[in-house]
């Protein structure tokens, strides 16, 4: 599995310019949710600390989900207590609603949260319980409230190429829910594979759709490895630009 990569371009000054990609670490979240048996609270914190010291901008320490569903991140509110900070390193946090959210704003370390939705309606409706659209409702929600506590709100879309229920999913649903979780006030929004269907002609596919409603410095790109395209799927990725 690859964490999202952001491309965008920097202008140094008006004359002298370099490219970069930005790395946003979702190990200690996505990665650690995965395990099958309960990783220390300690670990995790000397895990993230580790990442702060490599020279990530921006490392998911936690989710604020209930333990009933996620039990391996129990620990959230201590993690994100305890960990060391590093100057100009975001630490996000996942939020699936109302719940989530009150319990990270909780916590006064808690700065940055990012929210999910769906590509796909049966995906959507056996994760969550809702079609795409009741869910985009319940997210704006929550948006709404983060960003008017002064949080800052980053945007996860799960089966941008492929869905194990609906099969392969169409670029012009991923555009238009990327465009609505924009409109609700992300400023940035991650585009799953998460199946690991995509191959460098459905991401190109994908990518020229979902750049009609935004720039490329408005999306990052979360890679899984299932059948060895990731890599190929990010250097498509990086030779975008609009």
């Amino acid at each position: 599995m690859l964490g999202g990569l952001r491309f965008s371009r920097s202008f140094l000054t008006k004359s002298m310019s370099k490219e970069f990609f930005k790395v946003n670490e979702v190990g200690p979240r996505d990665g650690l949710q995965n395990e099958k048996t309960f990783i220390p609270t300690e670990l995790k914190i000397e895990l993230i600390n580790r990442l702060g010291k490599c020279g990530f901008s921006s490392i998911e320490a936690a989710s604020f989900v209930s333990p009933k569903w996620i039990p391996q991140l129990k620990d959230g509110e201590k993690v994100m207590k305890e960990i060391n900070r590093y100057p100009n390193v975001a630490y996000p946090v996942v939020v699936l609603n109302m719940y989530g959210l009150h319990k990270a704003m909780s916590n006064n370390n808690v700065t940055e949260i990012s929210v999910f939705s769906s590509c796909s309606e049966g995906f959507s409706k056996k994760n969550v319980n809702m079609s795409i659209e009741n869910h985009l409702n319940r997210t704006e929600e929550v948006v709404n409230e983060a960003l008017n506590k002064g949080l800052r709100v980053r945007g996860y879309l799960s089966m941008i190429i492929g869905c194990p229920y609906d099969g392969k999913t169409d670029p012009k649903i991923v555009a238009r829910t990327a465009e609505a979780m924009l409109e609700m006030g992300c400023h940035e929004i991650s585009l799953g594979d998460t199946t690991g269907v995509g191959t460098a002609a459905s991401i190109n596919k994908m990518l020229d759709e979902v750049l009609t409603v935004s720039s490329a410095d408005r999306f990052s790109a979360h890679f899984h490895d299932t059948y060895g395209q990731a890599l190929a799927n990010v250097l498509v990725a990086l030779e975008v630009q609009q």
